[in-house]
């Protein structure tokens, strides 16, 4: 999905700055889930309102340059139902940590445990994110996205604090199978 798409889903939950927006993917509603960057955003933006997707309205700020405030068209709204209908490309995982954790056999007993518990504290804090998340009077679509997240972040952080032994002994064979 491009992040055009990306921002008309942000803009169809309301008017938002490209610093809104980006929030949304750092701590909000899509940091999950999806990660866009400023360097996508606005240049996102930019091209939907030269296609009349968004408008954008300067806001006067105290002290402060104009703030840019978007909003979807009606055609944005089309566009957007039209990207949505498409056929989702497969998931892919990027993740430093478990790339980190795979060859972990490579790194000190130390800076093995802090990549483990620093991911153990991501997926804590993604719980508590997503369990602030209010679902009341959320569309079903938001409602089932909230408990797969919550599902997924709890299994995670479960497996991991539950078979840590398996990363952090300094055994050279181990039988890993009675893990999963």
């Amino acid at each position: 999905m491009d992040t055009k798409t990306l921002c008309l889903g942000a803009l169809s939950l309301g008017d938002a700055s490209g610093y809104e927006i980006k929030k949304m993917f750092e701590e909000g509603t899509f940091s999950h889930f999806y990660d866009a960057g400023y360097g996508s955003i606005y240049p996102a933006l930019n091209r939907l309102l030269t296609e009349g997707l968004v408008t954008c309205t300067e806001v006067e700020q105290e002290n402060r340059p104009l703030k840019k405030v978007y909003s979807m068209t009606g055609t944005g709204m089309a566009k957007l139902k039209a990207d949505l209908s498409e056929e989702p490309s497969r998931d892919k995982t990027r993740s430093e940590s478990i790339v980190m954790m795979f060859f972990s056999h490579l790194i000190g007993s130390a800076h093995r445990e802090e990549i483990l518990q620093s991911y153990i504290d991501y997926y804590r804090k993604g719980v508590d994110c997503i369990e602030n998340i209010d679902p009341t009077g959320q569309p079903f679509g938001r409602q089932f996205v909230r408990g797969l997240g919550l599902a997924v972040y709890k299994a995670a952080a479960k497996y991991l604090e539950e078979n840590k032994d398996l990363l952090l002994s300094d055994e050279e064979e181990r039988d890993i199978g009675d893990a999963a």
